[in-house]
């Protein structure tokens, strides 16, 4: 699958030590939507994509005994669908650690998407039991940051909040 990047230790984006996985593509939506730059991943879409097996980046993940969680954010995870669900079904087959995806999108387009049908119907039918965390909201400038109790972090702009699968 191809990313921009893995953090091995993050400490910033959810309540527990978390590895990042940096996604490749994203439609820049939170800037069409306020008619200003205002992506704080746009320097990311400037690098390198790099090609990682997605078992490789498990492998990396369960070698490192710090991490509880594995945090998919961007650019824009939803913008590579296939490639997050695969990470998804590896890293839920692999272990029982939470699994939490950053999205610009809200709740509604997911839903549409069909993206949190095919994200439930996989949780639901498999015999795992990780929690499935999804962050939704596109950046709003000018809003104050705000805590949000499933992340244990702040966030952004009012309008951003998460939901466990």
């Amino acid at each position: 699958m191809l990313i921009k990047g893995i953090q091995d230790e993050d400490f910033v984006n959810y309540k527990k030590p978390s590895m990042l996985v940096a996604f490749p593509n994203c439609s820049f939506k939170c800037d069409e939507a306020c008619g200003e730059r205002v992506c704080h991943n746009g320097a990311l879409a400037l690098t390198t994509s790099i090609d990682v097996d997605t078992d490789a980046i498990i492998e990396r993940y369960l070698s490192n005994p710090i991490t509880k969680a594995m945090v998919c954010g961007g650019l824009e995870p939803f913008d590579s669908f296939e490639d997050l669900k695969q990470l998804l079904y590896g890293f839920i087959k692999a272990c029982s650690d939470d699994f939490v995806i950053y999205t610009g999108y809200t709740e509604g387009e997911c839903e549409k998407n069909g993206w949190l049908k095919s994200l439930r119907y996989m949780h639901r039918f498999t015999k795992y039991k990780n929690r499935i965390i999804i962050k939704f909201g596109r950046y709003v400038p000018g809003h104050k940051p705000h805590y949000d109790e499933l992340l244990g972090v702040n966030l952004a702009s009012l309008n951003q909040y998460a939901m466990d699968l």
